[in-house]
């Protein structure tokens, strides 16, 4: 499914979506029943290895239609080799722009997922050369950016802006605990800001998400500041929308990935024109069909798991009138009939040989 097919124009970009970070192995154990306990083994019942870092963003992204591009380095060995295969072969991802690095191995993160909330332990080396140049770089409708304390924007991000491609941002986390606002300089050059709560009031000197978001509205187009189990509200000052949708109520495995998931959702509905309270409820739902699963990259859903959601909340309930009508846009935009097909996922290790 092609969820741009109705606004596509002759002169668009091929690319949708362009994207450049760190592609990390990794691996996720699930089913842990407390945090690990210093000087003891804890055994989790459940585990995954999958593509992760900027793949997580990427992945999503493809798998709801968009044509993405990514930048990035990958280590020549088997790790590099397996997340390579996995999202060029497998999720149809262009890794044009993308590198194997020779004598340089991948960057791994170890994922622990318990309570609700996960715990990270991750190692790796800068890459040795630049994930992307200008030159290298597609023209596509939309990139997605990182706003870094003390790091300006990249040069690509500037052009891309000037270009006219609509930059979705985040933010990076701030372990030195200042937050300085001037991290935030750079959000002249972009379409979409979109932190988590936490960074958003400490970045504002707010004390809420609804503060957070009017603040931030006042620099960037449509701000959005997600609320995890809450949701999340937004203000869009191109059209003069403002929204505060709940998130959908799920039994959560794994919540890695889940604010990749996320911004994948909202970037779609936003390149599709929808308005701001639907994209932001399809949001919420791709991230709360992700989360069900493990794995980052590879938890991500597909249009037939949003339309099998659909067509299960219609036939057999458990959902209020009140989720029915904030979802009743996805009627006419699912095609009738949406086939099925198996989604990869997250499995224990890579590299099965047949036997």
């Amino acid at each position: 499914m092609d969820p741009l097919a109705s606004v596509r124009r002759e002169d668009d970009p091929v690319t949708d979506v362009f994207l450049t970070g760190t592609v990390f192995l990794d691996i996720v154990f699930t089913g842990l029943d407390h945090a690990p306990v210093r000087g003891t083994e804890t055994w989790a019942r459940g585990m995954g290895s999958s593509p992760g870092g900027a793949a997580n963003m990427a992945t999503a992204l493809r798998r709801l239609g968009l044509r993405t591009s990514l930048a990035a380095a990958f280590g020549d060995d088997v790790y590099g080799d397996y997340c390579w295969e996995s999202l060029a072969d497998c999720e149809g991802i262009d890794l044009g722009p993308s590198h194997r690095a020779p004598g340089w191995h991948s960057p791994v993160t170890v994922s622990m997922a318990y309570e609700g909330e996960r715990t990270m332990v991750s190692h790796g080396h800068e890459a040795p050369t630049p994930c992307v140049s200008v030159a290298e770089r597609p023209r596509s409708l939309a990139c997605v950016a990182s706003l870094d304390p003390g790091r300006r924007l990249d040069d690509w991000v500037r052009r891309a802006h000037g270009e006219g491609s609509k930059i979705f941002a985040d933010v990076g986390w701030d372990g030195s605990g200042v937050w300085d606002p001037d991290t935030l300089a750079d959000l002249t050059h972009c379409h979409a800001f979109l932190p988590n709560a936490t960074e958003a009031q400490h970045y504002t000197r707010t004390d809420s998400p609804e503060a957070a978001v009017r603040a931030l509205a006042e620099l960037v187009p449509v701000a959005v500041v997600t609320k995890g189990a809450a949701g999340a509200v937004a203000v869009d000052g191109l059209t003069g929308e403002s929204a505060d949708v709940p998130a959908l109520g799920v039994d959560a495995l794994d919540p890695t990935g889940a604010g990749d998931v996320f911004m994948a959702g909202f970037i779609t509905g936003t390149l599709a024109g929808w308005p701001l309270a639907d994209r932001l409820s399809f949001a919420n739902l791709t991230a709360a069909l992700s989360v069900q699963h493990f794995g980052g990259s590879l938890s991500a859903p597909g249009w037939a798991e949003v339309a099998a959601w659909w067509q299960y909340a219609i036939k057999c309930g458990g959902q209020s009138d009140e989720v029915m009508r904030r979802y009743r846009f996805l009627a006419d935009l699912l095609p009738a009939g949406t086939a099925d097909w198996p989604l990869r996922r997250a499995t224990p290790t890579i590299g099965f040989r047949a036997t």
